[in-house]
């Protein structure tokens, strides 16, 4: 196969991937309006701290779905590349998601609330990485030798 035919390949392997991801877009959509109506209905009238608790469930995963279509759709602006952004903060909705709902034990409270920890931490070194631009260390790097040596 040449070049021009691999491009082909390459074009027609995106659009299709393309194609299905807005397929798959418009599921989580149905989803979420079915998970909005049934919020409406079990919930409006709120007669329980039960209704409370599935509100709560609910709007904790309408979240989640969210960041799942926001992540699709910059998939496929951004050329078909996931930022690991978007992986850690779906991560840790999911995890809050858990924390909410679950009682569980203090250890696994604890466990729970370190994992946030350390995903923040991560978002933290990411934002500080990309803001790193290895091009003007080297710049500046070149501009203080030159300096150095007079020119």
């Amino acid at each position: 196969m040449n070049d021009k035919q691999i491009s082909t390949l390459e074009k027609i392997v995106s659009a299709v991937v393309d194609l299905l991801l807005g397929i798959l877009v418009v599921i989580v959509i149905i989803v979420m309006g079915e998970a909005i109506y049934s919020i409406f209905q079990q919930v409006v009238p709120l007669k329980s701290t039960n209704s409370l608790y599935y509100l709560i469930e609910e709007v904790a995963t309408l979240f989640i779905l969210l960041e799942i279509i926001l992540m699709l759709l910059r998939y496929v602006r951004d050329n078909h590349h996931i930022p690991v952004r978007y992986l850690v903060l779906i991560s840790i909705t999911a995890i809050l998601r858990q924390l909410l709902l679950t009682h569980g034990s203090g250890l696994e409270t604890l466990f729970m609330a370190f994992a946030i920890l350390v995903l923040v931490i991560v978002l933290y070194i990411l934002e500080h990485l990309k803001s790193f631009k290895p091009e003007i260390l080297v710049k500046q790097m070149i501009a203080k030798m030159k300096k150095e040596n007079g020119e």
